[in-house]
């Protein structure tokens, strides 16, 4: 009975593979979207909570030219999430900031949305390590990935670990850029 509780909560972790649509305007796709990808069913927002330094992403337009780029996240009584996203120029100085809320929608997984975009987004944190100090987060459609820290400077054990993760969940190593700090 044991094991078939863990094989339902491992089944449970993984989404239907989406099919290879045309993507269209200016989004890429970065994964293979026929590979299952799954979330961190260890989350908590409580713990999540805090400041993430962006070390790695796949590239978006909305981050076109950021450095230096942070996530703040404030755990909200409801069991959300409050988000302020922080890209800066290569100067240091604040380029644009944008403020939301994500929501849990399953183990790992919230939904995003932005005050100034009218639609919501999937954002699954596809795994965090135990200490909460480093997590790598995507989105079932590929479109976006990054990798996460707590400090601008990412050991090289967790980077490891991180590519690790995305690369078994779909996406493509050779498109993840580094974002300098």
């Amino acid at each position: 009975m044991k094991r078939l509780l863990v094989l339902l909560t491992l089944l449970a972790s993984c989404a239907k593979p989406q099919p290879n649509e045309p993507v269209g305007g200016v989004f890429e796709v970065y994964r293979d979207r026929s590979v299952p990808i799954g979330s961190a069913l260890n989350f908590s927002t409580d713990r999540y909570a805090g400041t993430w330094y962006e070390v790695a992403r796949y590239p978006v337009p909305f981050e076109t030219g950021c450095v230096g780029v942070t996530a703040e996240y404030a755990a909200l009584p409801d069991g959300g999430l409050s988000v302020t996203n922080t890209c800066r120029t290569p100067e240091g100085t604040i380029r644009s900031t944008i403020k939301g809320r994500a929501d849990v929608v399953g183990p790992g997984r919230l939904k995003v949305s932005f005050d100034s975009i009218p639609f919501p987004a999937d954002y699954w944190v596809l795994w965090i390590d135990e200490g909460y100090r480093t997590a790598v987060v995507g989105a079932p459609n590929g479109r976006s990935g990054w990798i996460l820290n707590r400090d601008p400077n990412i050991p090289a054990d967790r980077l490891k670990a991180a590519r690790e993760v995305l690369e078994f969940n779909g996406y493509d190593l050779g498109r993840l850029v580094k974002v300098a700090q």
